[in-house]
């Protein structure tokens, strides 16, 4: 595996792929890998010949007394797992390397961002967005894969790579759990003993809204009242958003009849977290 620590170097390593016939499968991440980042390697794996993962933790999509600078960081940790996950490359540029001093230029998107993380976190999807972009253009990936549990920023890219004309394949694998429920998270290191316990509400208040539903429940507004009742029965519980919405507009519901997504984002402590679940059409 090569570390590949210039944009320059990249670019080159990911033409010469291409000249040789060879697909590239990317998988962005912020580091701090865990299983359900080397789920996203297996799955890029599964439809190209060689896989860029990229380790970059983005300072544009943090905003002012977020944790930017506690984010969980471990070089040596990834590289050896990006190694044994049989990862070609490890992207790992440095700040500079990614944003001019003076840069000015971002990537907007107008109306899958206005709700869910966007509401509450104004300007992170310009981040994400806009580093996205520069990494498409950087790596030259064939497909590019990107978890589940982040479903606001999955749909935002599929969005920036229709409308912007990306010659990329977008992949969304699946949420990996633990074997209790939580959904993987690097942040989940933050919790303490006892808020990881209390951290799986938000698995319960999923499997509360599957269960009603299945049971032919359709109203918006009762799903997400059995929801509240878990998270109001958790001490460090505080609801950021509990949310149903159409799956690919991402628009409020007020009747589950078209496929739907069950968007949570909720604080444990001082943690935020994000969880979801489909309903389907």
């Amino acid at each position: 595996m090569r570390v590949i620590p210039t944009a320059d170097a990249m670019r080159a390593w990911s033409l010469l792929e291409k000249r040789e016939g060879r697909r590239v499968g990317f998988v962005p991440t912020m580091g701090y890998l865990h299983e359900g980042h080397l789920s996203l390697v297996r799955l890029a794996r599964q439809r190209c010949e060689s896989v860029v993962v990229s380790l970059f933790v983005n300072p544009t999509q943090f905003l002012p007394g977020e944790d930017f600078a506690a984010y969980p960081r471990n070089f040596g940790r990834d590289r050896d797992m990006c190694r044994d996950a049989g990862v070609d490359v490890l992207f790992h540029p440095a700040a500079d390397e990614m944003y001019a001093a003076d840069h000015s230029v971002i990537v907007d998107e107008q109306r899958l961002s206005a709700g869910l993380c966007g509401a509450s976190r104004p300007g992170h999807f310009r981040g994400v967005l806009t580093v996205v972009a520069k990494l498409f253009h950087i790596v030259l990936p064939d497909v590019a894969v990107f978890g589940q549990k982040d479903a606001q920023q999955a749909r935002l890219i599929q969005r920036m790579v229709r409308d912007l004309q990306f010659p990329v394949e977008i992949l969304v694998g699946p949420i990996v759990r633990e074997a209790d429920g939580l959904a993987m998270s690097s942040r989940n290191k933050y919790l303490s003993p006892a808020e990881r316990r209390e951290a799986l509400c938000l698995r319960r208040a999923l499997d509360r809204v599957e269960a009603l539903f299945a049971a032919g429940e359709r109203d918006a507004a009762r799903l997400r009242a059995a929801m509240m009742e878990i998270f109001d029965g958790t001490p460090s519980a505080r609801v950021d958003y509990a949310a149903i919405v159409d799956d690919t507009t991402l628009e409020p519901l007020a009747e589950v009849n078209r496929r739907a997504l069950v968007a949570l984002a909720v604080r444990i402590g001082t943690t935020r977290l994000l969880d979801n679940t489909v309903l389907p059409a």
